[in-house]
């Protein structure tokens, strides 16, 4: 009976002598920032909790808004903060809590209590003075009722960024509209254009009558195709030089229309090469080699009768260079990369927009 009672015992002694220990393991220090402050101030609480790290902590249900005594308030909750402790026996929380109060007065707070596992812990209990400001009840009319929430006023600097980045995005969209319809149409994206001296209707007049007398086995073998191109070549100088389709235009209607731009005797001549011109043409005229002749000396003379002076200041015409395959096809490629880069100059403009926009307003 008696070994039995003893057994009992150290049992017993085992026991509490385990959950001493466990209780020695468990702390919990709560502390203030200031305890000293003004009505409105903010101060800092901080709970630290050193527990076993195979334990289980449930720290007061604080939440944002509620007041842990009459008109002391929760701010603020921030994150735990754990520490590993013994080599990660032990675990140190620490939670921090933001608070004010409203009133001036000596407060007190009472224990904060946590549960590890099944059992209640408790901190010491904490106290500190809030002070009211000082009010010059003398000077009511420097007090104002609160203000409404004002607006930022507008300021460029602001938006700059933004307005350029918006800017380039509707130009890149217009460049990008431009080069599809270039490429769809096949439009090239630039003309190779050089300038090139034009010469006079007269002297081109004179080059072609002075190929034809170079070239007078025609006016032996084929005196019609020797005036066809005697008189074209006079066609093509009266509509330069007076400005009217003499191509279009019969023989007579050309006299007629000349009789009013120039003198009797130079269309005398032209009318007399133009008759001799019809009858071989259309009535299978034969002329001789020195008629021809005298009619090719004519249109010469007429010409330079007739001819307008080249003016010395004259500026070149243009004169677009024809574009060829190969030409094209660099084109197409030139287009489709600068459209390319266009497309990621967009996306990259886009997420710093959107980036920006969201740094300003959330």
């Amino acid at each position: 009976m008696k070994h039995i009672f003893a057994r009992v015992i150290v049992a017993i002694a085992i026991a509490f002598s385990c959950m001493l220990n466990s209780s020695a393991q468990v702390s919990v220090v709560a502390r203030l920032d200031s305890v000293n402050f003004y009505v409105g101030e903010q101060d800092g609480l901080e709970l630290q909790v050193t527990l076993p790290s195979n334990q289980r902590l449930q720290l007061p249900p604080f939440k944002k808004g509620m007041e842990i005594v009459p008109n002391v308030e929760i701010v603020e909750i921030d994150k735990p903060d754990t520490i590993e402790l013994n080599d990660g026996n032990n675990l140190q929380i620490t939670q921090r809590y933001v608070i004010t109060a409203w009133d001036s007065a000596f407060y007190y707070l009472p224990p904060l209590q946590v549960k590890v596992d099944t059992s209640i812990y408790e901190s010491k209990s904490l106290a500190f003075k809030v002070y009211t400001l000082d009010v010059d009840t003398l000077h009511a009319d420097a007090f104002f009722p609160p203000r409404d929430v004002q607006e930022l006023p507008f300021a460029w600097k602001d938006w700059e960024e933004l307005f350029y980045a918006v800017l380039a995005l509707f130009l890149l969209a217009a460049f990008i509209t431009m080069m599809y319809h270039l490429i769809k149409k096949g439009k090239p994206i630039f003309k190779i254009i050089r300038r090139k001296k034009k010469l006079p209707a007269h002297q081109v007049a004179i080059n072609e009558i002075e190929r034809i007398k170079q070239e007078r086995t025609w006016a032996k073998e084929d005196s019609k195709e020797y005036y066809t191109l005697l008189t074209d070549a006079l066609r093509t100088y009266i509509q330069e030089r007076y400005s009217f389709s003499a191509m279009e235009m019969t023989s007579t209607e050309i006299i007629e229309r000349l009789i009013q731009e120039s003198d009797e005797t130079s269309i005398a001549e032209l009318r007399e090469i133009f008759k001799t011109a019809d009858l071989v043409k259309f009535a299978k005229w034969s002329t001789p080699i020195n008629e021809n002749d005298a009619n090719l000396m004519a249109a010469l003379q007429y010409v330079n009768e007739t001819k307008i002076e080249e003016d010395p200041n004259a500026q070149p015409e243009p004169e677009v260079i024809k574009e060829t395959d190969k030409n094209r096809q660099t084109q197409v490629r030139i287009m489709q990369f600068l459209v390319a880069l266009a497309v990621v100059a967009i996306i990259v403009i886009v997420v710093a927009v959107v980036t920006r926009l969201y740094d300003m307003f959330v």
